[in-house]
């Protein structure tokens, strides 16, 4: 709109009006041109056949500290059975701790499930947990950034236990 404007008229400030004004306009807002690409058609996860064969992860974090030192769970759901493990960490785990947690917790009860659905946290984006599940033959699928419906089963895990 400055653009088209400019050529005709100019005043101290007119940028910033202009963006101001369509800032606040109804419909221009509606009929703006999209900058983002288009997002992809939705794609329902498969439906798992056997208990633990898909799973899905996330933090609690920020919790008040237990005499133990622990001040976050570890949320960890079976996407067929929704049974879930809540394993008390402390938010400053290393990945190795996290991994041998998760090898005695999850694997060495469950066995090893062949996919895991998690948010984009750095703890399951680094190399060492990629690499990790590669050996163990697992697929790591990781939420969308900045939509938590992806990762939905752990997420409503987790808005459960804050009920409580």
């Amino acid at each position: 709109m400055y653009q088209d404007l400019r050529t005709s008229y100019w005043w101290p400030g007119m940028k910033k009006d202009i963006a101001l004004y369509v800032g606040k306009c109804l419909t221009c807002s509606k009929v703006k041109a999209e900058h983002q690409k288009p997002s992809g058609l939705l794609q329902q996860p498969e439906i798992p056949q056997w208990k633990w064969e898909q799973i899905s992860m996330d933090f609690i974090t920020k919790l008040p500290r237990t005499p133990q030192g622990f001040d976050s769970i570890w949320v960890i759901v079976d996407r067929l059975t929704k049974s879930a493990h809540f394993l008390p960490i402390q938010e400053d785990y290393k990945m190795e701790k996290l991994s041998t947690l998760y090898i005695n917790e999850i694997i060495a009860r469950n066995g090893t499930p062949t996919s895991i659905i998690s948010d984009r946290d750095s703890r399951f984006t680094s190399r060492f947990w990629q690499s990790l599940q590669k050996a163990l033959g697992t697929r790591v699928n990781l939420s969308t950034a900045y939509h938590p419906q992806t990762d939905g089963q752990s997420e409503r895990t987790i808005q459960t236990l804050e009920m409580i």
